[in-house]
């Protein structure tokens, strides 16, 4: 977390005084604009031994745990409401920085180029968070705060303060890592996964009965919603919650493989993205058995029935998803 500075006032080369910047310790927060592709901005990294810079100063706002909306009923007969449901929803956020300049001319530099990134018609900015190695990202949008005012306490020659406010329309933050387990099944040894996470091997035919419930774990704090890559050969395949949602495939009447020896099938069960497809790019959707029930992998460790019928090979289920934070570390 930011504490205040406790050094004195940084000072650039025409001696006029800048506010010492917040000492984040260890954390690294940076900005990126135009989608991603623009330049990584650093609110944090200043070392006050060069101008011109910016940094954050304090009073940043909205960055832990996103507000909710929740939905409740009026009883006709008794006090009160009765709970529905509850969401999250778009997240606000304020961070407050500094810009200073070593003239006119960088400072409207830096004015530009904070611009340019935030503009909200070339994308969405990322406002990155990294400590400890972790790093975790939010998408967010930029609303306002560089309109500027010309008071002696908000901007000068050479400097200027912004209250820079985004709205994430997604308000989790994400991993900018995948995670990834992975199985194995038919004939022939089995795959290890160098993380150790809980690569298994099963006898060549279907699994079922105990043997068919695995453990999946997300570090994440809220549910995540997975791709799934199954390569062949496989007959018929099933992947189901424990509340009984399920995305089957039935073996087909020819008996051939559903999904043939090198093969690759994509469940892309992410809002928005909704696609199977193989790795030639094929609709693979028409072969799922009717009403297919995309579900989520739960927060923490939580188990799910992987039931697979192999053709004469080797066939693997990998299963990936980036995590999901309410806040930045």
């Amino acid at each position: 977390m930011p504490v205040p500075a406790l050094s004195a006032p940084v000072v650039n080369r025409q001696n006029v005084f800048a506010p010492a910047p917040v000492k984040w310790q260890t954390t690294r927060v940076t900005l990126i604009g135009r989608s991603g592709r623009g330049e990584e901005i650093d609110l944090t990294g200043f070392a006050g031994k060069a101008w011109p810079g910016v940094f954050i100063q304090p009073g940043a706002t909205g960055l832990d745990a996103p507000p909710f909306a929740v939905f409740s009923d009026d009883s006709p007969n008794l006090d009160g409401s009765m709970f529905r449901s509850a969401r999250a929803t778009a997240r606000e956020i304020m961070i407050p920085v500094y810009l200073h300049g070593i003239d006119r001319q960088t400072i409207n530099g830096l004015k530009r180029k904070f611009f340019q990134a935030l503009n909200p018609s070339q994308g969405y900015c990322l406002l990155r968070f990294t400590e400890g190695g972790i790093t975790r990202q939010l998408t967010a949008y930029y609303k306002g705060g560089m309109e500027g005012a010309e008071g002696v306490d908000t901007s000068g020659f050479t400097w200027t303060r912004y209250g820079l406010t985004f709205t994430a329309m997604d308000p989790w933050y994400y991993a900018t890592s995948q995670h990834v387990e992975r199985w194995s099944f038919g004939t022939g040894d089995p795959f290890l996964h160098p993380s150790g996470l809980f690569p298994l091997h099963i006898a060549e035919g279907v699994m079922g009965g105990i043997g068919d419930l695995y453990d999946l774990t997300n570090p994440g704090d809220i549910e995540a919603w997975p791709v799934w890559t199954l390569k062949g050969p496989i007959k018929s395949f099933a992947l189901t919650h424990t509340d009984g949602r399920t995305i089957r495939a039935s073996a087909l009447p020819s008996g051939l493989d559903l999904i043939p020896a090198g093969r690759v099938v994509t469940i892309d069960t992410r809002p928005g993205k909704k696609t199977v497809k193989d790795d030639i790019g094929t609709n693979f959707w028409p072969l799922l058995d009717v009403n297919p029930g995309f579900w989520q992998i739960d927060p923490g460790v939580s188990q799910a029935s992987i039931k697979i019928v192999t053709g004469s090979g080797n066939a693997s289920v990998t299963l990936s998803f980036y995590p999901r934070f309410a806040s930045y570390m």
